[in-house]
């Protein structure tokens, strides 16, 4: 028999051996055996559900990039592998990349219910998948739904109190590994609903555009990832360049936690206010 077959095997008995899980709503509906695969379902359970909803989170919930880090000091945490999450028991597993590709198919199998936190790239419109869609999906399924609607209305109301930048300045994305994003990613929505350009015009993630840099520059470097240990170059990286260490020296730079960035979420606010605010160093 294939590991694969042997766990679902266990998962099904697993599953057999506790009572179904309810539908998650408010209430008594609310899921209470919760285990997170990830860091970015992590800043989710640990922002909305009670803790005694929290069976165990990822490892990673408590180091720098977490942006919900004190919050998960003291909670249990498991491996995103199946048979110690099985073992556990939980009545609902929430995960963003957590346990592969193959995870949430193999979870329901075993009767486990899965909450994915779904990627957007979109900070606000009326559209399924912006962040205060994806902020009410993660609470409504966390049975927590009034916390839900609480966070999206502050989410707003900071969005619109923003005083966006009116100069058409430009601003260039940098983390310690010399990469940038262009259009299409959160991060360059997160530039523009500030007020900047993205210096970065071609889409997707890719190394900062050196040969470019060497005669041009934008007006603001957003440095993210820079108050970490974690994610810093390697002999090879880009910011090892001449040119890339002489605009850090000579751009005014606005610093970015890279808890801020890591995952789409409520955080990328505070973001967008340091960007807008300035703050350049």
């Amino acid at each position: 028999m294939s590991r694969l077959a042997i766990l679902s095997f266990i998962g099904l008995g697993l599953a057999a051996c506790g009572a179904p899980p309810p539908p998650h709503g408010e209430g008594a509906g609310r899921p209470m055996r919760i285990v997170s695969l990830d860091y970015c379902a992590d800043q989710y359970v640990l922002k909305f559900a009670d803790r005694e909803q929290i069976l165990a989170i990822s490892p990673d919930a408590v180091k720098d990039f977490s942006y919900m880090r004190e919050a998960a000091e003291g909670v249990p945490t498991v491996r995103p592998v199946a048979e110690d999450v099985l073992i556990l028991k939980p009545d609902l597993v929430v995960r963003a990349y957590g346990g592969g590709p193959n995870a949430e198919a193999f979870f329901e199998r075993a009767g486990v219910p899965v909450l994915t936190v779904g990627w957007t790239s979109n900070v606000d419109t009326e559209e399924v998948g912006s962040i205060p869609s994806l902020i009410q999906h993660m609470a409504d399924g966390l049975g927590q739904s009034e916390r839900g609607r609480a966070l999206v209305t502050d989410f707003r109301a900071r969005l619109a109190a923003i005083n966006k930048r009116t100069g058409g300045e430009t601003a260039l994305y940098l983390t310690p590994t010399g990469v940038t994003t262009g259009p299409g990613a959160m991060v360059h929505e997160m530039l523009v609903t500030a007020g900047f350009e993205n210096f970065q015009d071609q889409p997707g993630w890719r190394s900062i555009p050196l040969e470019r840099l060497a005669y041009e520059r934008p007006d603001v470097i957003a440095a993210a990832f820079f108050d970490q240990k974690t994610n810093h170059p390697g002999s090879w990286s880009a910011m090892n360049h001449p040119v890339a260490e002489r605009h850090m020296d000579e751009v005014p730079v606005i610093p970015l936690k890279g808890a801020w960035t890591a995952c789409g979420g409520w955080f990328i606010l505070d973001a967008i206010e340091a960007l807008a605010e300035g703050g350049g160093s």
